[in-house]
């Protein structure tokens, strides 16, 4: 009898879409109805946790065979945090906090996680970021309160960001298509820029203010050339601030940004950075809420247009929805789980929830995923949250069970309302 909830919540569906309230690890479990055996489903996290990067590499090829569609593969890549309390949680410690509330927190306790996003174009809903894979980043002086048999050795945020990109290539196997990756500014250092030059693969970030840009070498005639290698920066030196703020070279052109189409101010150019290891191509954007009144883009394919890469780093900030989906819906940070391999399973665990859901109501219209016929002061045609497709995929799995118990065909009238009001209330 213990092991009927177990059977039928593999019937109806995966636990973590039916788990209520906070979302716990307990909750999970409640859901499945492992009962007595749930120490075992403890070390399966920390199990998930070790081989994330084996099981994600799955879930990129079902996210690409199905969903991915267009010329070139576009990635997201950033960090986040997850607040933790306790001082006993393996991993946690102080970090800067990028979303301080109402009190103006500067910092948070708990874990940071560098998060690797493949972004897709949704036929009617636009850009959706799916996350695929995570590492967490543990602060040095944070190591010595890790068991020594774990092994764990220290990296950097920006190394942490270059072993995704290899993990990335590695899987993808990239062929016919181009493989483009936007990131945060902070990962438009030197080895994030080495580990993409060296896969092939294009970065798009943002370009700081202060960036050393130099000119283009000047070009040598065949018969003029010395011993060595040739030049790979000029000698000319280029700022962003007195290019920015000269009157002339200014254009316009209407992108798709944000799900409408606006018109940017721009100029565009081609120099030679150190970081990028040669030419990448520079692009100014006035922005009249920004302190200076612009900002500043680049791209390390230079054959690119001032118009894509507008483009695409206005979609990186689909990562930035979808990380707080993935704590509000899906509750990342809310299981109280000491063990870090615990922690990271958990963690993707609840990252895959938010692709899986992605990925079952691709297809699916409106209709089905949104019924607001009880919220008459709601917009109907609103775009469908990730919340919306939990509760359609809730309500898909508690119907199949219903159906799979003999459905409500046979019974009274008030019953069969009875239940339809029941199961709107449970999803």
């Amino acid at each position: 009898m213990r092991n009927a909830p177990a059977k039928r919540s593999r019937q109806w569906g995966p636990p973590y879409f039916f788990a209520s309230g906070r979302r716990t690890a307990s909750s999970w479990f409640r859901a499945a109805g492992v009962g007595r055996q749930f120490r075992l489903y403890y070390y399966l996290l920390g199990t998930i946790g070790r081989k994330a990067h084996f099981l994600a590499c799955g879930l990129l090829r079902l996210v690409l065979r199905r969903l991915h569609t267009g010329e070139h593969w576009l990635f997201a890549l950033d960090d986040t945090p997850t607040q933790r309390h306790g001082p006993c949680v393996e991993g946690a410690g102080i970090h800067h906090n990028p979303t301080p509330g109402p009190a103006g927190e500067k910092f948070v306790y708990g874990h940071v996680w560098v998060t690797l996003a493949c972004v897709l174009g949704h036929p009617w809903w636009g850009p959706i970021a799916v996350p695929l894979l995570a590492r967490l980043y543990i602060r040095q002086k944070d190591l010595s309160k890790l068991p020594p048999w774990y092994r764990w050795t220290f990296q950097t945020k920006l190394e942490l960001a270059a072993d995704l990109i290899a993990w990335l290539v590695d899987w993808l196997r990239p062929g016919e298509k181009p493989v483009w990756l936007a990131t945060d500014g902070f990962y438009a250092k030197r080895p994030v820029l080495k580990a993409a030059r060296d896969h092939g693969v294009v970065l798009f970030s943002r370009l700081r203010k202060d960036a050393a840009l130099w000119s283009l070498p000047q070009a040598v005639p065949a018969g003029q050339k010395g011993p060595g290698r040739p030049r790979i920066y000029g000698t000319q030196s280029y700022s962003l601030a007195k290019r920015a703020g000269h009157a002339q070279g200014w254009q316009t052109a209407e992108v798709q940004q944000y799900g409408e189409r606006v018109v940017k101010t721009f100029k565009t150019f081609v120099a030679t950075w150190h970081p990028a290891g040669g030419a990448i191509r520079v692009v100014l954007v006035r922005e009249p809420e920004q302190p200076d009144g612009w900002v500043a883009y680049f791209c390390t394919d230079v054959d690119q247009s001032a118009e894509t890469i507008l483009e695409v780093m206005a979609q990186r900030g689909t990562i930035e929805q979808t990380f707080k989906d993935v704590k509000e819906v899906w509750g990342a940070g809310q299981q109280q789980l000491r063990n870090v391999w615990a922690n990271v399973g958990a963690f993707h665990v609840c990252l895959w929830a938010y692709t899986l859901a992605e990925w079952w109501a691709w297809d699916r219209s409106h209709a089905q995923l949104v019924n607001r016929r009880a919220s008459p002061w709601d917009d109907p045609g609103r775009r469908p949250s990730q919340q919306d497709r939990r509760k359609a995929l809730r309500r898909q799995g508690i119907e199949q069970g219903i159906l799979q118990a003999g459905g409500i065909g046979g019974l009274a009238r008030q019953m069969r309302r009875l239940v339809r009001g029941l199961l709107g209330l449970l999803a």
